[in-house]
């Protein structure tokens, strides 16, 4: 019964999506974007682009969305609202901390960050904007750091609609879900022991 349900349900949205052409993944990329600016963690939307879009597309939008998403939370705090986003990230010494590191070891910083959750991962947008990083690398590394963790969702999410409403075995996603998942633990053992090393734990 509930797997007819998810079926139901994911049908009715995924017609919905097609119902708007082109128009469909742009609209989830904005809405995707709009919540990393508002600060809520995006993971729901990350999975519910495997479902809707399949593993390869959805990693696409997903990324092109999450970036936009850093990008303009970057830059409202660089540019717009930095006393406000100064005055809201002050408190933490951590992100003081942060701010001096990033001086000395920028994309490593961005990567410890994106992996580790010593912060709420979308307020890091604002707080990396406060910085002097420039905009293109906290993008480029923000987007490498995370892709492990995204492919992993993405692929998640396809390899269930796949088995429970298509009633198949996704041999390959789940191959390519396992070494996303290998290279992902392997990537946050490594950037824990190198955070324990710059002071953030």
């Amino acid at each position: 019964m509930d797997i007819l349900l998810f079926d139901v349900e994911l049908a009715h949205l995924q017609q919905w999506v097609s119902s708007m052409g082109a128009w469909g993944p742009l609209f989830f990329v904005l809405v995707y974007a709009a919540i990393i600016v508002a600060a809520v963690p995006a993971a729901p939307l990350t999975m519910a682009a495997g479902a809707l879009f399949g593993s390869l597309s959805g990693l696409v939008w997903s990324s092109i969305a999450a970036s936009l998403g850093r990008a303009v939370s970057f830059l409202i705090a660089r540019y717009f609202a930095r006393d406000a986003a100064s005055r809201w990230l002050s408190k933490n010494e951590r992100l003081r901390r942060l701010e001096k590191l990033i001086e000395q070891r920028g994309p490593t910083i961005v990567i410890l960050t994106r992996v580790i959750p010593l912060f709420p991962i979308n307020v890091l947008n604002y707080g990396f904007g406060l910085t002097r990083i420039n905009l293109s690398t906290f993008l480029f590394w923000s987007w490498l750091s995370t892709l492990p963790a995204t492919v992993v969702y993405v692929t998640s999410a396809d390899v269930v609609v796949q088995t429970a409403v298509r009633g198949e075995i996704p041999r390959l996603l789940l191959a390519t879900l396992a070494v996303a998942g290998i290279t992902l633990a392997l990537l946050i053992m490594r950037v824990r022991k190198n955070s324990k090393e710059a002071g953030l734990c």
